[in-house]
């Protein structure tokens, strides 16, 4: 039997409450019948900092310190320990000298919600579900269809039309039932019904205004803090995150904050959102607690293009000293996409092109020193939207075979 550290019982992070587990999809009670919605947490007893077991598949090396029982069989499909990326050239453009990419491309469906996925849908499996369900742009979705494929459980998927078609043919590859919605927010008041009627576990958030994801499943970002602790034999002194719903910047910030408690560190880093449409930048500018909303709007990073924040994503950029970037130029991010590509060998999604673009910006308004160590999380990769990326590139040109016309195509000197 493998330890576990994890109590069994989860709590809110506003006001401390004990929720069981059999609430945990809707958030606090306590603080929404004061109309403040927040999501809860696994509560953990760090009792020992050998937290790591190499035995383990995947992520679930740090099994005692996630919220899965010590005889729950794993769901693992081989994810986590990413490459963690100097980008010396970027950095140099941008008056950095520590700047890294911890590339979540690398996992199995090629994004950092796949160490979601995993906790999450092995929490399912141990708790006897048969179905699972998700509202989602792409990413979630795909990595929920992958781990319910590999753990037997039918999978429902719920998204937007909108959504590049490489999104929906992985959901349906990994064998989701898939259906789209005119309305996004018609996603989260359908699940709620499925939850509720059909006992469907939900995967990602369903409650409006949002909380946030499983939060079984968001311990899994975790690992992610874990991981950098090990590569850089410290935390970092920045962390950015594309930022939607809070999720994977509350999961890496609980992670490290494990590691506080445990004495292996004693520092956390400052928490950043990159996000397009503001709601986090706005949320810190107010004088209260209560998250802010801002305008609808599109945005290439599509995956992170929420005009809600959370009470999960707020509070931990303010509790780590951090902040909210804002970038919103799709031409800019589109730009900086290629750039990087050509650059350093990295293809990104357009969300962890604006992690890079607030690192610059960060660094140019003085909130990180020049040689601190900054980690971007390259969230997913840019293979997820080639459409995105093939309109702003020429057409490729069909040449004869001649040394004259290739120099004319390549620039070169006859």
């Amino acid at each position: 039997m493998s330890e576990s550290d994890y109590l069994g019982h989860l709590a809110c992070g506003r006001c401390l409450g004990v929720v069981e587990e059999s609430e945990y999809m809707y958030g606090c009670p306590a603080c929404a019948a004061l109309g403040r919605n927040v999501n809860v947490h696994p509560v953990y007893s760090l009792t020992d900092s050998s937290i790591r077991d190499a035995s383990q598949p995947g992520i679930f090396e740090w099994r005692r310190v996630l919220p899965v029982p010590p005889t729950a069989k794993v769901v693992s499909l081989g994810e986590g320990r990413t490459p963690l990326l100097r980008l010396e050239r970027t950095g140099a453009r941008y008056g950095m000298s520590a700047l890294y990419v911890k590339d979540e491309t690398r996992n199995p469906t090629w994004s950092y919600k796949d160490r979601l996925a995993a906790v999450a849908i092995t929490k399912a499996l141990a708790d006897g579900a048969d179905t699972v369900v998700v509202a989602t742009t792409g990413n979630h979705g795909a990595s929920t269809a992958a781990y319910a494929a590999a753990a037997g459980l039918r999978c429902v998927a719920l998204t937007v039309a909108a959504v590049p078609l490489t999104m929906k043919v992985l959901m349906q590859a990994y064998g989701a039932e898939v259906v789209a919605l005119e309305h996004p927010r018609d996603r989260w008041s359908l699940m709620k019904e499925a939850v509720a009627e059909w006992g469907w576990v939900p995967i990602s958030g369903f409650v409006d205004p949002p909380i946030g994801s499983n939060p079984f499943g968001i311990d899994g970002y975790k690992s992610i803090a874990y991981e950098l602790f090990d590569e850089l034999g410290d935390a970092p002194g920045t962390v950015i995150v594309p930022t939607a719903y809070g999720d994977a910047l509350a999961g890496i910030y609980r992670g490290f904050t494990d590691l506080r408690e445990l004495g292996l560190t004693t520092s956390v880093p400052k928490m950043v959102a990159s996000e397009p449409l503001g709601p986090y930048a706005a949320s810190l500018a107010r004088a209260d607690e209560s998250p802010a909303s801002t305008a609808p709007g599109s945005s290439v990073a599509f995956s992170i293009a929420g005009n809600i924040a959370t009470y999960q994503g707020v509070a931990v950029l303010r509790a780590s000293s951090g902040t909210a970037v804002v970038v919103d130029d799709d031409e800019e991010i589109m730009r900086e996409q290629l750039a990087v590509a050509a650059r350093e060998g990295l293809y990104l999604e357009a969300a962890s092109v604006t992690a890079l673009r607030a690192a610059e910006r960060l660094a140019r308004d003085g909130f990180v020193e020049s040689d601190e160590v900054v980690v971007a999380i390259g969230s997913s990769t840019g293979l997820k939207d080639v459409g995105a990326t093939a309109s702003r590139l020429d057409e490729v040109p069909v040449i004869p075979p001649t040394l004259q016309a290739l120099g004319q195509r390549t620039h070169r000197v006859s």
